[in-house]
C-alpha cells in the first residue's frame, strides 16, 4: 500500500532486537539491512538505500561462498538503486556481477537467469540502446516461456517489457503486438479487477496516445482507471499515475481544463503517498507546469517547473537523466517568453548533463541540441542554429526509424534556417526530405 514509514518502523524494531541478541555481522542481519534498503529505495532516498544494501552485501559476502546464488540478490539490489539513480554504468556493473555468479552456480536456462536478463535489458533501454535491450529481454522471454505455463502472469510481463522497448523506439505496431500478447495472458490468468490487468490496459492506452488516437487511448486508460479505483486504496501511487495518463490524453486533445482536473488529482495523491523529496512528486508538478505552458500562461508554468526542479536537485544526483528535463522545461518557458539568454542558460545545463548521462546516440541528446538550435534560430543567429540542428539530425538519423516524426522535424528545422538565410534551393532540399 506504499506506507513506507510504517514499514520502516517495523523493520527497524526487528533490527534493534537482532542488535541486542546477536553478535555483530551475524547472517540474520543481512535480511534486515536488505528490507530497510528496499523501503528507502521505494521512498526515493537512494543514498540511504545504498547504505543498507551495502551492509547486506558485506555480511552476505562473509557468510556465503563467493558463487552462492543468494549473493546474486545482494548485487542485484544495489544495481536496482543505481538504475533508479540514473547511474546506468554502475547499475550494469552490479547486475553483471549478479549474472556472473548465476552463470557459475546454476544450470543454463535456470529460471533465475530471467530476472538478470530483464534487469540488464531495462538498463540498456534506459540508456537508449534499444537493440541491446531487446537482446536481453528476448533472453528473459525465452527462459520464461520454457519455465512457466503459457498463461502465467510472469510471461505476460516478459512480453510487456519487449513492448516497452518498441514503444520507446517509436515502433507503435510492434509495441501493440507485444502489449496485446501480454494482455491476453493476463485476461486468462487473472481476475477481471486485478491491478496487473490495469497496467496492461494502461500500456496499450499509452501506445494509442503516442499514435495520436486519443479516443482509443482514453478507452484503455479508463479501463485501467476503473480497476485501480476498485482495487487500490485512494492514496495509492498507481492511482495517481492513472489520473496522470487520463490528464495527458485530455491535454493532447486540447481540453486543458479537464487535463488540469486530472493532473491536480494526481498531485493530491502523490503529495499524500510519497515523501516531499520524491522524484514522482517533481514529475506531478512538472506536468501541471507543462499544461500551463501549453495554454500560453508563462508565469504559472515557471512556478510549477521550479517546484519540480527544487525537488529533483535535492533528491537526485547531479548527473541524473531526469534533471535535464527539468532544466529543459524552464528553458522552454523562457524561450516562449522571448528571454533567449535565460533560455540558453537552462538549455545548456540540460545539454551538459545529458551528454554525461546518456550515450552519444540517445534521442534525448538530439532533443537537447534541437532546443538550443531553436533559440539561436529565434535570435537570428543562423550559423549557430545550423550547427545545433545538424547535431540533432545526425543523432536522430542513427537513433530512430526512417519514418519517425522526429526525423521529419529535424529536416524541416534545417530547411527553415536555410529559408531564413535566403538559400531557397538548400531549404527545398531539406523540406523535401521532411515529406
Amino acid at each position: 500500500m506504499g506506507d513506507y514509514s510504517k514499514a520502516l518502523e517495523f523493520y527497524q524494531k526487528s533490527l534493534e532486537i537482532k542488535e541486542k541478541s546477536l553478535p555483530p555481522n551475524h547472517p540474520r542481519f543481512a535480511n534486515s539491512y536488505s528490507n530497510i534498503g528496499e523501503v528507502y529505495n521505494n521512498m526515493g532516498d537512494h543514498s540511504k538505500a545504498l547504505e543498507f544494501y551495502e551492509k547486506d552485501l558485506e555480511i552476505t559476502k562473509k557468510a556465503l561462498p563467493s558463487n552462492h546464488p543468494d549473493l546474486t540478490t545482494s548485487y542485484s539490489n544495489i544495481g536496482q538503486v543505481y538504475s533508479d539513480m540514473g547511474d546506468y554504468s554502475k547499475a550494469l556493473e552490479f547486475y553483471q556481477k549478479s549474472l556472473e555468479i548465476k552463470e557459475k552456480s546454476l544450470p543454463p536456462n535456470h529460471t533465475r537467469f530471467a530476472n538478470s536478463y530483464s534487469n540488464i535489458g531495462q538498463v540498456y533501454n534506459n540508456m537508449g540502446d534499444h537493440s541491446k535491450a531487446l537482446a536481453f529481454y528476448e533472453k528473459d522471454l525465452e527462459i520464461t516461456k520454457k519455465a512457466l505455463p503459457s498463461n502465467h502472469p510472469d510471461l505476460a510481463n516478459a512480453y510487456s517489457k519487449i513492448g516497452q522497448v518498441y514503444s520507446d523506439m517509436g515502433d507503435n505496431s510492434k509495441a501493440l503486438e507485444f502489449y496485446q500478447k501480454s494482455l491476453e495472458i493476463k485476461e486468462k490468468s487473472l481476475p477481471p479487477n486485478h491491478p496487473r490487468l490495469a497496467k496492461s490496459y494502461n500500456n496499450i492506452g499509452q501506445v494509442y496516445n503516442n499514435m495520436g488516437d486519443y479516443s482509443k487511448a482514453a478507452e484503455f486508460y479508463e479501463k485501467s482507471h476503473q480497476i485501480f479505483e476498485k482495487a487500490l486504496p485512494s492514496n495509492h501511487p498507481d492511482l495517481a499515475t492513472s489520473y496522470s495518463n487520463i490528464g495527458q490524453v485530455y491535454n493532447n486533445m486540447g481540453d486543458h481544463s479537464k487535463a488540469l482536473e486530472f493532473y491536480e488529482k494526481e498531485l493530491e495523491i502523490t503529495k499524500k503517498a510519497l515523501p516531499s523529496n520524491h522524484p514522482d512528486l517533481a514529475n506531478a508538478y512538472s506536468k501541471i507546469g507543462q499544461l500551463y505552458s501549453d495554454t500560453g500562461d508563462y508565469s504559472k508554468p515557471l512556478e510549477f517547473y521550479q517546484k519540480s526542479l527544487e525537488i529533483k536537485e535535492k533528491a537526485l544526483p547531479s548527473n541524473h537523466p531526469d534533471l535535464p528535463n527539468a532544466y529543459s522545461n524552464i528553458g522552454q518557458v523562457y524561450n516562449n517568453m522571448g528571454d533567449y539568454s535565460k533560455a540558453l542558460e537552462f538549455y545548456e545545463k540540460d545539454l551538459e548533463i545529458t551528454k554525461k548521462a546518456l550515450p552519444s546516440n540517445h534521442p534525448d541528446l538530439a532533443t537537447s541540441y534541437n532546443n538550443i538550435g531553436q533559440v539561436y534560430n529565434n535570435m537570428g543567429d543562423h550559423s549557430k542554429a545550423l550547427e545545433f540542428y545538424e547535431k540533432d539530425l545526425e543523432i536522430t538519423k542513427k537513433a530512430l526509424p526512417s519514418n519517425h516524426p522526429d526525423l521529419a522535424n529535424a529536416y524541416s528545422n534545417i530547411g527553415q534556417v536555410y529559408n531564413n538565410m535566403g538559400d531557397h534551393s538548400k531549404a527545398l532540399e531539406f523540406y523535401e526530405k521532411d515529406l
